[in-house]
């Protein structure tokens, strides 16, 4: 097959759903997965006039795909993450994700995960980081910024895998949502697959798992709702998917976006997704000291805030 040369800047639009990568390719037969995905990763795509990271990004269809080869790669323009460690001791870490750092590697070669992070802090404190052990007990999307804890010792990680798995962590977000949220209580059992690829509630009553979030409203906005979110559960995407199924998607979303958008509703503008982890609290898995933490808005969080009370 002949590869067309990628010209160095252009649009089209994607015929069908799939993912950006996909859509590229379908547009470019014969450029290789890694190139395409390439593009995406080093800034030169934009999807509907917003730059685009993510190549796994599930487009609809419809969407006005644009590339610029010149653009410039975010990895080397962008300030300092807004990551810091806000607790540690022999046994466990608590620190602030930035937005847009995975908490854990998802694909081996994947680097400047949250564990890289914490790691490369040690190392500027002179401490030998490949010395000590790091475990996962939960995880935040990566998209999400906000507190995040992870294991040193077995001892902490079969403890504060049991504070996780039996729902006894604190656990409390601040999130801008679509429209006019209300407060209330939302309950339903979340399906790795709804029925078209994606995550989601189903009504048929012995599958899934049980979901349960609590809404208040903190702030009212043009167009949007200012909402503090507390988890009785912690399913994979829970907040983004239970606010989603009321008709209201977090600002800044891309993937549960299905029902608003096929309503003809316009999306708000955001450089990222609002939702930040902003309290954790638990028993220490060792000592049993409770621990309890809280994190203000990053100042991305905060800018994006700021650009809709101007609205």
């Amino acid at each position: 097959m002949t590869v067309r040369p990628l010209p160095a800047r252009g649009e089209f639009t994607a015929a069908s759903p799939g993912t950006v990568a996909a859509a590229l390719r379908a547009h470019w037969p014969g450029q290789s997965w890694s190139d395409l995905r390439a593009l995406c990763t080093s800034g030169k795509i934009e999807v509907n006039g917003k730059r685009e990271l993510d190549p796994a990004r599930r487009l609809a269809g419809g969407e006005t795909v644009a590339w610029n080869v010149t653009a410039p790669d975010p990895r080397r323009t962008a300030t300092r993450p807004e990551f810091g460690i806000v607790f540690e001791d022999g046994h466990l870490t608590v620190i602030e994700k930035p937005a847009g750092v995975s908490s854990v590697p998802y694909e081996r070669r994947e680097r400047g995960t949250a564990l890289d992070l914490i790691r490369e802090a040690w190392r500027q404190q002179g401490r030998h980081a490949a010395a000590t052990p790091l475990y996962t007990v939960h995880r935040i999307d990566k998209e999400t910024s906000g507190l995040l804890c992870f294991a040193k010792t077995r001892l902490a990680e079969r403890g504060l895998h049991r504070v996780f798995q039996q729902h006894q962590a604190e656990r409390e977000y601040l999130a801008v949502a679509h429209g006019p949220v209300r407060a209330g209580r939302i309950e339903s059992r979340l399906v790795a697959d709804r029925g078209d690829g994606l995550r989601g509630s189903t009504r048929r009553p012995h599958e899934g798992q049980t979901a349960v979030t609590h809404v208040e409203v903190i702030e009212n906005l043009v167009a949007a709702t200012l909402c503090r979110v507390r988890l009785e559960t912690g399913r994979t995407h829970q907040i983004r998917i239970h606010l989603a199924e009321q008709g209201h998607p977090l600002v800044g979303e891309t993937v549960y976006l299905r029902d608003y958008t096929r309503a003809g509703r316009r999306l708000l503008p955001s450089h990222r997704l609002l939702l930040h982890a902003a309290t954790l609290g638990f028993a220490h898995p060792v000592t049993g000291e409770h621990l309890h933490f809280a994190s203000a808005l990053p100042p991305s969080f905060e800018t994006e805030l700021q650009h809709l009370r101007r609205r």
